[in-house]
């Protein structure tokens, strides 16, 4: 399965970005939204290390809600010793 993760960019330098997202951070290219004006404080959909889509700020946090929704899901299914039922 592949995943997208919802991140906010923080910096810009050429086609590179640093990204956060729940505290964490990350390098991301920018190389293939070329045609966009991302900016600062922009969110964008990161996959394998590629923003490859902009986000509203509202589309990002529904994202998230999502999969906090999942994990929290995933946590509920787990019993001692790391197997899941």
């Amino acid at each position: 399965m592949c995943l997208g993760i919802p991140m906010q960019v923080v910096e810009i330098e050429g086609f590179n970005a640093r990204c956060e997202a729940k505290g964490v951070y990350r390098e991301v290219s920018l190389f293939m939204l070329q045609g966009e004006d991302v900016q600062v404080g922009d969110h964008v959909m990161v996959h394998v290390g590629y923003a490859i889509q902009t986000m509203t700020p509202q589309e990002a946090r529904s994202s998230w809600e999502l999969f906090d929704e999942l994990l929290e899901a995933e946590d509920l299914t787990a019993v001692p010793g790391g197997e899941h039922v």
